[in-house]
């Protein structure tokens, strides 16, 4: 199989949707190009190419050739250099806008004094002087855009406001001919080509800016990575440029400080905020062995860190990367747009010449006519129907990372939208993943403290998940263990050692059976744990040969478990768990958490195939795992959430990655996704009303000019500002 690339592109020159599809258009041309996404709202390419057989300068050539600018994205740069384009952007937006406004606002103010009865327009002359400066100075770059579209072959925006406001200043000039030169009291339609440019720059710029803002969640986290670190050899403290840090040296962290290095804390404990890479809202306590992520804040404490990742490694820059990626990708139901987009403009032109000649068929006069065909033209806009889907796309996601969830394209944010099944892998998701205390059970002989005291001993100085569980157990009872243990020895299923004068053995059941120690009444106990799936081990006293005590363990259900589980099922969502454990260990964690649905049993290499059983019954899949050992069943699942490590296994392959170990972020995901389509939905609702309710008024003449110059700007700012209220949506796992 050959070997494929990314080649990221910034573009200059687009203004609509048919602009975008005339970029795609050229770059599938390019022998090599295997398939190009152009994005209108951050004004880049993304072009998946043959390794071997296409360069960057290739593409750049074919984008030059049909009237618009490219250039290279600067590897590891894109997100800094689209935020930087995008306020160049704006600013210049700002100025021609201002401009614009300054020139035309005689007109403006002549306009007013009309709808009073008043004249107060300049005389004919100023009107030609100022609309020549607005139509050929600050309008002079939709001729230029529109030239460059005809020379090619397409039609665009440009096109559509180049033709309007020229028929309308050139009908200007004839009147003003044609007309008393000793009266400018004759109704001129210099202002009517005039405003409408102005009102097209003006909303070119709170486009822009708007726009520009869609990126300012992602743009933050770039931010967040310091530019020194304080490296520390031989017990030196040094302040070192970060590129100079590298995977095994030390760095320390003072209180205040942001944390520069994916790392290991090696020495110190600290609060650290997380809340711009995880979205938890809480400072989380990081102690010696505790993994730190770059970017992160310690609040307090001091830290000395040892550096495990760097650069373009660190799970801040993949965090970054997949949702340049996200961003850079289009939703499916953007086809739907740009295959519409590609006809739209044509159909505009002939609905123009139609009006025209339509209305010199009733007699309303060439005058009038020509006017209606310009409102036609200025009106009908594609701007709007080209920015709905990737502005909301780029705000989704932005906001989506800045709690802690990571969308690895527009295509599963959608898919997302419509998931009907939530199918969970038990351990790590549900449950904590690590055994826990859950119940002591004793002879006459002995209270539970004083189990747990024994256990904690012989435990004292074991890494096992059980011997962790044990001493949690007795911090918990505030119980405090023997220091000493005499004759300490790792027996078969057990261990065992001489605590204050008494033998004790502490091990599975073969153990205890091996040793021939009496199990009395305690034995049914252990039976009966172990039918609910429960680990057990068991205390006994050597020198009787009596068990003392068993301890029951067991991986608990997450205290939000029940809460993440509440919250699908009021969206209508089904959840399911799916599990390798036993069937009473299942059924006990799905009654914990109101699950119905479980499947126990199930071996790593069959959960695909369990998961293809599911989408055979009907409805959209969502799986949600570690993404490491449920890679199967995450990519046949209809969307992919991995859960909780921010693994480099788990950001690149999964379609949704959530960055803490809580599951209520499945539903808040679900949510979101909902909320991005829904806001495309509604987008893509006003551009084509727009239109259709705009056009046909245009063309019975009801819009002049300048309204529909108006209307046509407040289209694609509307969009944009619809786009931009996803920025309120916040995560119900951070109330």
């Amino acid at each position: 199989m050959p070997h494929h690339e990314m080649i990221d592109l910034n573009i200059d020159g687009m203004t609509c949707a048919s602009c975008v599809s005339r970029v795609e258009k050229a770059l599938g041309s390019v022998a090599g190009v295997l398939k190009a996404d152009v994005n209108l709202a951050t004004k880049t390419a993304r072009v998946e190419v043959t390794e071997s057989s296409v360069k960057a300068a290739d593409l750049i050539t074919a984008v030059d050739d049909v009237g618009y600018g490219a250039t290279l994205v600067i590897q590891g740069a894109g997100m800094r250099q689209t935020t930087e384009r995008a306020q160049k952007r704006a600013s210049k937006a700002l100025a021609l806008a201002m401009m614009a406004m300054v020139l035309v606002s005689p007109f403006l103010f002549g306009m007013a004094g009309m709808a009073f009865g008043l004249d107060l327009m300049p005389p004919p002359a100023a009107q030609f002087a100022l609309a020549t400066l607005v139509q050929f100075g600050l309008g002079w770059r939709f001729y230029v855009s529109a030239w460059k579209a005809l020379r090619s072959g397409v039609a665009t925006m440009d096109l559509l406001v180049a033709l309007g406001t020229t028929a309308a200043y050139g009908l200007s000039l004839y009147i003003w001919q044609i007309s008393d030169l000793e009266h400018h009291t004759i109704h001129l339609q210099f202002e009517s080509a005039s405003v409408v440019i102005a009102f097209v720059l003006l909303g070119k710029w709170l486009e822009e800016r708007a726009t520009s803002e869609t990126t300012s969640a992602i743009a933050a986290l770039g931010r967040l990575s310091p530019s020194e670190a304080r490296r520390v050899r031989d017990g030196v403290e040094t302040m070192v440029a970060l590129d100079a840090v590298r995977v095994g040296d030390t760095v320390m962290v003072r209180s205040g400080e942001t944390i520069p290095v994916d790392g290991v804390i090696v020495e110190g404990t600290a609060s650290v905020d997380e809340s711009m890479v995880t979205g938890e809202s809480l400072p989380v306590s990081r102690v010696k062995g505790d993994a730190v992520i770059g970017g992160t804040v310690n609040l307090d404490g001091l830290l000395i860190v040892e550096t495990r990742s760097i650069g373009a490694e660190t799970t801040l820059a993949r965090i970054i990367r997949l949702v340049e990626s996200a961003q850079a990708s289009k939703a499916p139901v953007q086809k739907l747009v740009d295959r519409i987009s590609a006809v739209f403009v044509p159909i505009v032109l002939i609905i123009a010449v139609l009006t025209f000649f339509g209305g010199v068929f009733v007699d309303k006069g060439a005058e009038q006519a020509l006017i209606n065909a310009v409102s036609v033209l200025v009106i009908a806009c594609p701007c709007a129907l080209g920015l709905a889907t990737p502005t909301a796309i780029l705000a989704g996601t932005g906001i989506a990372a800045r709690f802690g969830i990571l969308v690895r394209d527009a295509a599963a944010l959608e898919r997302a939208a419509g998931v009907t099944k939530v199918v969970f892998d038990k351990t790590g998701t549900l449950t904590t993943g690590h055994p826990v205390v859950t119940a002591v059970e004793t002879s006459a002989a002995m209270t539970p403290d004083q189990a747990i005291r024994l256990a904690a001993a012989l435990e004292a100085g074991s890494e096992h998940p059980l011997a962790k569980a044990i001493r949690q157990e007795a911090e918990h009872r505030g119980v405090t263990a023997e220091n000493l243990v005499a004759d300490f020895k790792t027996i078969v299923g057990g261990i065992t050692g001489t605590i204050g004068g008494q033998s004790v053995v502490f091990g599975n059941r073969a153990c205890v059976e091996a040793l021939k120690i009496a199990t009395g009444d305690l034995l049914p106990k252990a039976d009966y744990f172990a039918s609910e799936g429960r680990g057990i081990s068991w205390l006994a006293d050597r020198g009787t040969g009596k068990a003392l005590a068993i301890i029951a363990f067991s991986d608990v259900a997450k205290d939000t478990a029940r809460s993440a589980v509440a919250a699908l099922k009021a969206m209508g969502i089904t959840p399911v768990m799916l599990t390798g454990d036993g069937q009473g260990a299942a059924d006990q964690i799905a009654r914990n958490v109101g699950i119905e649905s479980v499947f126990a049993e199930i071996k790593p290499a069959e959960k695909a195939s369990t998961i293809a059983t599911l989408k055979e019954q009907g409805g959209i899949i969502a799986m949600v795992g570690d993404g490491v050992n449920d890679a199967p069943a995450l990519a046949a699942a209809d969307v992919g959430i991995a859960m909780g490590s921010g693994t480099a296994v788990a950001i690149e392959t999964a379609g949704i990655t959530l960055m803490r170990s809580d599951p209520r972020m499945v539903s808040d995901a679900i949510r979101l996704s909902k909320r991005v389509v829904m806001t495309i939905r509604t987008g893509l609702f006003w551009a084509f009303a727009y239109n259709v309710i705009g056009i046909p008024l245009a063309a019975m003449g009801v819009l002049s000019p300048v309204f529909a110059g108006a209307a046509m700007a407040l289209s694609s700012v509307s969009v944009v500002g619809n786009a931009l209220t996803l920025r309120l949506w916040r995560p119900q796992a951070n109330d």
